[in-house]
């Protein structure tokens, strides 16, 4: 029998953990390739690098920090940041880096629920909102964790390196690090199913909720980012996504596992962006499709020619047509994808192609053919939620899209419930809704919670307001369903924020809408004001629901 034959042990069985990417690229590319620049002051070599994050790790053994607790950030896209995804689970323990757009309040509210979190590494940008978390959670009973501030190596005359500047019961970064030894022994993970990070969600539908990561998952993840953003060994990678974002989209650790270059940005602006690419040959960058507007906008004096092609993407409600035909025009190899916080990030991308209005019609539409699911995720299907039926190819038939796969989370933090609604069905159900096309392919049409019901017909809000931001004086747009108890019907409704200047009647609104829309989809209802949104930017559309449901009528709203 073959199976009398195999043994597991330690000679063929490793636990998979992204910090075996550092320890390679240590010996590997040692001080022969750069792993980090930040500014003008700040180049660091893989083996520097790898002996930080020992040193870290140490650091925070000798501190207390044991198996599985929680270390947290409130941190920039700087070095600092980038050296706790590698020193937090050295030290066995578990990051979770927080949004650094996060009001006070809310920043305190996570914060309690990392019970586990002994301690924080806080940008001195972000000391104040610390501070004020802190005196909400005192009021509340709930011990805040110590803080351990980092400076800002670019400038140090806003930096809080100094003694006097620092806030009383603080360490500092560097101290902090110099507590630590350097030949520490990397604590591995007793199981690659190890919780590595927690990152949460945008919130954008309520609470944020805690997505947990598996050392396996963000291992393997880091491997699928390397080929689904097609990358190479000499890749240079300029941080223009947020690292607390699904951990950089798992770019974190890809780079260490490629012996890239990683170019730190504190603040993402065109100029900043241009002159990067120009001066570390930057070969990719990954964002909100935001980026790509920040880029277009760019005054003649930020822009520089690029020296090569350079490979862009971004994941979320794009912009205009016209803002992605300028990017691609300039230089960019544009790239969109699809995904969210619970698969690390996006799942599915696929190239976009300029000049053509019926690809722009499509840009939230993933196509099994353009944009495969990397070998990460096998499974991607459109199922009916309550039969668990795929749906049939004929373009029509909703469901939801739903994933099964080696990259989905492990669950939500304290919060099983709602976990194993997540996965009722053996499958991690998105929340969005698709049809298949008669090739297989799937079009993205809705989230579950957004979409209108019309006559029995379902209308995608996401279609309609890609319509609504092509007009000329849009500048945001939410359309959300509105019921008339008098018709005993819904339709769609439109709020709209113009841009800065900009003035427009409804009426026009209504005929650009007839003029790009089918009929059942043009909104009934149109009003112009500012856009709930939460401390990402993303719109808050349960909260324009519950103004409609409460003012009544479309002039009181």
């Amino acid at each position: 029998m073959v199976d009398e034959q195999i043994v597991e042990c330690s000679a063929n069985y490793v636990p998979l953990s992204p910090i075996s990417f550092l320890e390679g690229a240590a010996i590997a590319d040692g001080d022969d390739k750069i792993s980090i620049i930040y500014g003008h002051h700040v180049k660091f070599s893989w083996r520097e690098t790898y002996q930080r994050c020992v040193n870290l790790a140490s650091a925070l053994v000798n501190f207390g920090i044991s198996h599985n607790d929680i270390v947290a950030a409130l941190a920039p896209n700087i070095p600092a940041l980038y050296e706790l995804h590698f020193g937090a689970p050295m030290a066995g323990a578990v990051l979770s880096a927080l949004n650094t757009k996060l009001d006070a309040t809310t920043l305190a509210l996570l914060l309690e629920q990392l019970e586990s979190c002994k301690i924080i590494f806080v940008d001195y940008q972000y000391i104040e909102s610390a501070l004020t978390a802190f005196e909400i959670m005192s009021q509340r009973k709930c011990k805040p964790p110590l803080i351990v501030l980092i400076p800002d190596y670019c400038d140090k005359k806003q930096s809080f390196s100094a003694k006097d500047m620092q806030p009383k019961n603080t360490l500092n970064y560097d101290e902090f690090l110099a507590m630590g030894e350097p030949d520490f022994e990397t604590l591995r993970p007793s199981s690659e199913c190890d919780p590595i990070s927690v990152n949460f969600t945008s919130g954008s539908t309520g609470t944020p909720k805690g997505v947990v990561y598996s050392h396996r998952g963000a291992y393997l993840n880091s491997l699928a980012t390397i080929s689904r953003f097609d990358m190479k060994p000499m890749s240079v990678f300029l941080w223009t996504v947020d690292m607390f974002r699904c951990n950089g989209w798992c770019f974190t650790w890809a780079i260490s596992a490629l012996g890239g270059t990683n170019i730190c940005l504190r603040n993402v602006s065109a100029k900043e962006i241009f002159d990067a690419i120009v001066l570390h040959k930057v070969t990719h960058l990954c964002g909100a499709p935001t980026l790509l507007e920040i880029i277009a906008d760019a005054s003649p004096c930020d822009q520089r020619p690029l020296p090569h092609k350079v490979n862009i993407t971004v994941a979320g409600v794009l912009p205009p047509l016209q803002v992605l035909n300028k990017v691609a025009k300039i230089g960019f190899d544009v790239s969109i994808g699809y995904g969210m916080t619970e698969t690390m990030g996006p799942v599915i991308v696929r190239p976009w192609k300029p000049n053509s209005d019926d690809e722009h019609k499509n840009l939230n539409y993933y196509h099994g053919e353009q944009g495969l699911p990397d070998f990460m995720m096998q499974e991607v299907d459109v199922k009916d939620p309550k039969t668990m039926k795929s749906t049939p190819h004929d373009g029509k038939t909703i469901g939801e899209i739903m994933f099964k796969g080696d990259t989905v989370m492990m669950g939500y933090l304290k919060n099983s419930q709602t976990t194993e609604e997540a996965f009722r069905g053996g499958w991690y159900r998105t929340g969005d809704l698709g049809v298949r096309e008669h090739n297989g392919s799937i079009t993205l049409k809705d989230r579950a919670k957004d979409i209108i019901f019309s006559k029995g017909e379902g209308i995608s809000s996401l279609e309609i307001e890609t319509v609504l931001l092509n007009h000329p004086m849009v500048l945001k747009a939410a359309v959300v369903e509105r019921y008339d108890e008098n018709l005993l019907e819904s339709s769609p409704f439109a709020v709209l924020k113009l841009k800065d200047g900009c003035s427009v009647s409804v009426e026009d609104i209504i005929k650009f809408c007839q003029q790009n829309l089918a009929a059942h989809m043009i909104p009934k209802s149109v009003v112009f004001e500012d856009l709930p949104v939460n401390s990402t930017g993303k719109i808050q559309k349960f909260l324009i629901r519950e103004k409609i449901k409460n003012k009544g009528t479309v002039h009181e709203l």
